[in-house]
């Protein structure tokens, strides 16, 4: 009788030893550490750019949290297009993001008729990092200290002011053309390829405005190089306490109080526990004060929006981007 018994426990063990066999690689998948090897973090604009600059913050502080490397990669080119299209290619796995602009991630679905990517179906949208404002600055000579006084002005100079762009369908050709239509100014657009040389040129009086960032126009606002108008959004720059945005102005047009931003976006797909996980990291990275500190210096305001948060942001301003760029009849191939 003792064979049988031997042969039944030793039958029992044999399918306890079979399914936990079959069981562990499962077991030891499903818990599988994220991240388990270097992230890459694309960046689709040059080095050292206000983009970039939040990037390699960021990336150093989640990079601490989260126990792998963050690899800041610089992929330029086509406005932002080629890097970002990059990202909506790679496998949605988490271990490649975008941290790009809104103009990449959102404005130029309605600037080009060709787009190598569809923002809405390739890329979810992880998280806003920060608003990117930008100041709207005049050269000395124009006699307009606030937005009224140069709506006013630029009204009663029709077909006589130029306003200047770091390039088709920026903010700063947006937000010209719109001031131009509204007020039946008749501006002349010029396009620089960036903001310095544009800089330059309303310094020397070749142009009578524009909007540009605060990394670059700061240093001559301060030397009353040039004078400042206001800011766009809703919010007043912390590197600028004292000059007020537009919109605190009494002029509440919508296409003044938006701004553009710095965002993370991940490959469409990825999956929702990765999502859950980057953002918490991108949360806790939030309250590093270097990060912050920089965010700040780079003309920017901190924002880190959740994911859900993100998409009833993008859904809002997405109509307003659109009708801004069919106003200032700005399409490119």
């Amino acid at each position: 009788m003792g064979t049988p018994n031997f042969n039944r426990r030793t039958a029992l063990q044999g399918m306890a030893a079979l399914a936990g066999s079959s069981l562990l690689p499962h077991a030891a998948w499903a818990k599988t550490a994220y991240p388990s090897k270097p992230v890459r973090f694309i960046v689709p604009f040059n080095p050292g750019g206000a983009t970039d600059i939040v990037a390699r913050v960021l990336g150093e502080s989640m990079s601490k949290r989260m126990g792998q490397p963050i690899l800041v990669e610089n992929k330029g080119g086509a406005a932002g297009m080629l890097g970002t299209d990059q990202v909506a290619k790679a496998a949605a796995d988490g271990y490649t993001l975008a941290l790009s602009l809104s103009t990449s991630l959102m404005i130029n679905q309605f600037l080009y008729t060709k787009m190598a990517y569809n923002p809405q179906k390739d890329l979810l949208m992880l998280s806003q990092v920060a608003s990117a404002p930008v100041t709207l600055v005049v050269h000395p000579s124009v006699p307009a200290n606030n937005m009224k006084e140069l709506l006013a002005w630029v009204k009663a100079n029709k077909g006589k002011v130029s306003y200047g762009s770091w390039g088709v369908g920026s903010y700063a050709h947006l937000g010209g053309a719109y001031m131009s239509k509204t007020t039946g100014a008749e501006m002349t657009h010029v396009a620089y390829k960036g903001e310095a040389p544009m800089i330059q040129e309303l310094i020397g009086g070749q142009l009578q405005l524009c909007f540009s960032s605060a990394q670059n126009t700061k240093a001559f606002i301060d030397s009353g190089r040039l004078k400042a108008i206001g800011v766009t959004g809703r919010q007043r720059m912390t590197v600028l306490p004292n000059l007020p945005t537009i919109h605190e102005q009494g002029v509440t047009d919508e296409a003044y109080a938006i701004a553009g931003w710095v965002a993370m976006a991940a490959p469409a797909g990825t999956p929702k526990d990765i999502v859950d996980q980057i953002y918490a990291q991108v949360r806790e990275s939030a309250k590093d004060p270097k990060v912050q500190e920089r965010i700040a210096g780079a003309g920017f305001l901190p924002m880190f929006s959740s994911p859900e948060e993100f998409a009833k942001a993008y859904a809002r301003e997405m109509p307003v981007w659109k009708n801004l760029i069919e106003l200032a009849e700005a399409r490119l191939d």
